[in-house]
């Protein structure tokens, strides 16, 4: 799933990034790598989320290139 659909509260790994290669270079160097285990905190149309042991704040159009399966939910 997109993690524009993970819900608040819940926690996934990154499975993929989808895009632009652009985008994924920028976001691998935000800690958006392949198996990285990301919190979403809140947000639809901004996202607030937790990785790397910091906050990050995503627009829709970034993060539904950011696919990841969820681990706690």
């Amino acid at each position: 799933m997109a993690l524009t659909e993970l819900p608040a509260g819940a926690a996934g790994r990154v499975c993929s990034l989808n895009g632009e290669a652009e985008v994924c270079q920028r976001l691998r160097e935000m800690g958006f790598c392949e198996s990285a285990i990301i919190e979403k905190i809140s947000g639809r149309s901004t996202l607030l989320c937790q990785i790397c042991g910091m906050r990050v704040a995503l627009g829709e159009g970034v993060a539904k290139f950011i696919m990841v399966e969820l681990i706690r939910g």
